[in-house]
C-alpha cells in the first residue's frame, strides 16, 4: 500500500480572447465542482465523468491510501490572471508540504493552461511541484484531449495519460488508466517515454474522434497497446492558444526504450499523413437556417453554433444565428444555452406565464446586437440539476437562474453562467424534449454529439460570431514555434 496525494487545476485557455479567468471563476462550481479542498475532494467528485474520479476509485481497489489534496477548474475562457495562479498555487503547496512524505502523486490536470505571466501553465506547476517532493517520487497525471503538451510537462512527469475521446465520454476511464500505469511503477516497473510535436494545429471541429480521420487514427493507439506499448496517445493540443508549443502531440510509454520510440513515431507518421483531412464544411448563420428550413424530413437538425461555444472559451451569448431564425420565420426551434443573467433574473421576476420586453444576450459585444422582442415566460429553475449524458455523467451542475423564453416560435434556454449545450439535463430542467424539436441551435463544438447525436437527421458546423474561432487561419498568432502552421494544407 503506498501514500498517494491527489490533486487538480484545470483551465483551458483561449489566449485569444480579452477577459481574464480570475480567482471567482475556479471557486464558483459550474457543471463541474468549485474549489475544495482536503477531505472534501473525495465527496465533490464522487461518481463524475472526471478523471480524478476514476483514479480514485482505481487506486482505492489497491488499498492504496489517498492524501486528498485541493481540486479546482474553470469554464474555459481567457488568460488566467496571476493573482488567481499564484494564490491556486499557493493553496496546493501549502497541501502538499503538510501531506509530506508521499510515495507518488496524481495530478489532473488539462494541459492547455496560460496565465498572465506564464505561458507553460503546467509545465511550471510540475516544476514547482518537483522543487517539494523531489526528483524520485513519481508523478502521474492525466489530461485532457485538447492539451498543447510542452516538453517540460513530459520531462517533469513519470506518465501522462490522455482522454481518448472527443466528445470526452472517458475522463473517468483515463484517471483509472493513470491509477494502472502509477500501480505498475509501484512495483518496481520503469517505463521509458517517447515524444513528438506536430508541425501544424488542427481546428477544434474536426478533432471528433466519432469522425475522419480521428475515428481510425484513434483505432492505432489501441493497436499499439495490444502490440505491447504499455501507453500510448494521440494529442491534438488546443489550436486556439498562441504560444510556442501549441499543437498536437504523440507519446508512448514502454518498459523498452527503442520500442517506446517507434511507436511514437508510427504516431507521428500517422497523424501527419492525414494533414489535410483536418477539415470539413462550415456554414454560415443564413446558410445553415436556410439549409434547415428546406429540409421537409422527419427529425432533428442539429446546428452547431461552434464559435461561441464557452467549452472553446466563448462567452456563449452571441445572437447572430437567432436572429436569423427570426428573419426566416423559423418555427419548432430551440436554442441552447444563452448565457444572459439580467434576462434570466428579469424572467424568475415577472413569472411563468408572463410577457416581459427584453433586449436579448450580445452582453460580451461580439457579434450581432441583442435581440429586442417581447418574449413570454414558459418556464423557469434554479439551474441546479445533474448530468445525465455521457460527457457530463453525474455532474452536480450550477448554471445559476435558468429560464426558458418564447419568441414566435423560437424557444431560447438561458442560463445565469455560461456553459456549452452538451446534455439533455439541460433541456429537461427547463421542461423541454430535446429531441421534439424540428430544430436545434446548439453552443457547442463536439461535446454535444455525446448526447444529441442520436437524435439529429443532419448535423451542420456553423461559423456564426464568437471568440471559439474554427477557421484558424483567421488568427494572428506570434508565438508558434518555427515550421508549426495554422493552414489547413
Amino acid at each position: 500500500m503506498a501514500r498517494i496525494a491527489i490533486a487538480g487545476f484545470l483551465h483551458e485557455t483561449n489566449t485569444f480572447v480579452d477577459r481574464r479567468t480570475g480567482m471567482d471563476a475556479f471557486v464558483t462550481a459550474d457543471a463541474w465542482p468549485g474549489l475544495v479542498q482536503g477531505n472534501a475532494l473525495l465527496q465533490a467528485v464522487a461518481g463524475t465523468n472526471i478523471a480524478i474520479a476514476g483514479f480514485i476509485q482505481e487506486a482505492a481497489a489497491h488499498d492504496h491510501e489517498l492524501v486528498p489534496l485541493l481540486w479546482t477548474s474553470a469554464n474555459p475562457s481567457g488568460l488566467v490572471t496571476q493573482h488567481a495562479y499564484e494564490k491556486i498555487w499557493s493553496m496546493l503547496a501549502r497541501e502538499l508540504e503538510q501531506a509530506m512524505p508521499v510515495d507518488a502523486l496524481f495530478l489532473d490536470l488539462h494541459g492547455a493552461m496560460v496565465a498572465e505571466h506564464i505561458d507553460d501553465g503546467e509545465g511550471e506547476l510540475l516544476e514547482r511541484i518537483r522543487a517539494i517532493i523531489g526528483p524520485d517520487v513519481p508523478i502521474v497525471a492525466a489530461l485532457d484531449f485538447h492539451s498543447n503538451i510542452s516538453p517540460r510537462m513530459v520531462a517533469l512527469t513519470d506518465a501522462l495519460t490522455v482522454y481518448r475521446t472527443y466528445p470526452h465520454v472517458d475522463m473517468s476511464d483515463t484517471g483509472r488508466r493513470a491509477a494502472l500505469l502509477l500501480q505498475r511503477m509501484l512495483t518496481g516497473e520503469r517505463l521509458y517515454k517517447a515524444y513528438r510535436q506536430l508541425p501544424f494545429l488542427i481546428p477544434l471541429p474536426w478533432q471528433c474522434t466519432l469522425i475522419e480521420p480521428l475515428s481510425t487514427l484513434m483505432r492505432l493507439v489501441e493497436q499499439l497497446e495490444r502490440e505491447g506499448i504499455v501507453s500510448a496517445a494521440i494529442v491534438p493540443g488546443f489550436p486556439l492558444a498562441d504560444i510556442y508549443d501549441c499543437g498536437p502531440t504523440v507519446l508512448a510509454y514502454g518498459t523498452d526504450a527503442a520500442a517506446a520510440e517507434e511507436a511514437a513515431q508510427r504516431l507521428y507518421d500517422a497523424v501527419l499523413a492525414q494533414r489535410t483531412a483536418f477539415n470539413g464544411k462550415l456554414y454560415s448563420a443564413a446558410q445553415a437556417v436556410s439549409h434547415a428550413l428546406a429540409d421537409s424530413g422527419d427529425g432533428t437538425i442539429i446546428l452547431a453554433d461552434t464559435q461561441d461555444n464557452p467549452g472553446g472559451g466563448a462567452a456563449g451569448d452571441t445572437t447572430d444565428i437567432l436572429h436569423e431564425l427570426v428573419r426566416q420565420h423559423a418555427q419548432d426551434a430551440c436554442v441552447a444555452l444563452l448565457c444572459d443573467p439580467a434576462a434570466a433574473a428579469a424572467a424568475h421576476a415577472a413569472g411563468v406565464g408572463a410577457m416581459i420586453e427584453l433586449a436579448l444576450g450580445a452582453g460580451s459585444g461580439v457579434g450581432a446586437t441583442p435581440l429586442v422582442g417581447r418574449y413570454i415566460v414558459e418556464a423557469l429553475g434554479n439551474g441546479q440539476f445533474t448530468g445525465t449524458g455521457p460527457f457530463y455523467l453525474g455532474c452536480k451542475m450550477d448554471l445559476g437562474l435558468m429560464a426558458r423564453l418564447h419568441l414566435d416560435g423560437i424557444q431560447i434556454l438561458i442560463a445565469s453562467r455560461k456553459q456549452q449545450a452538451a446534455d439533455q439535463a439541460m433541456f429537461r430542467h427547463l421542461d423541454i424534449e430535446a429531441a421534439r424539436q424540428r430544430i436545434l441551435v446548439l453552443k457547442s463544438s463536439v461535446h454535444f454529439r455525446a448526447d444529441f447525436a442520436n437524435l439529429a437527421r443532419e448535423i451542420l458546423i456553423v461559423a456564426a460570431s464568437g471568440e471559439n474561432v474554427a477557421d484558424l487561419a483567421q488568427l494572428h498568432y506570434q508565438k508558434l514555434r518555427p515550421g508549426v502552421s495554422a493552414e489547413m494544407k
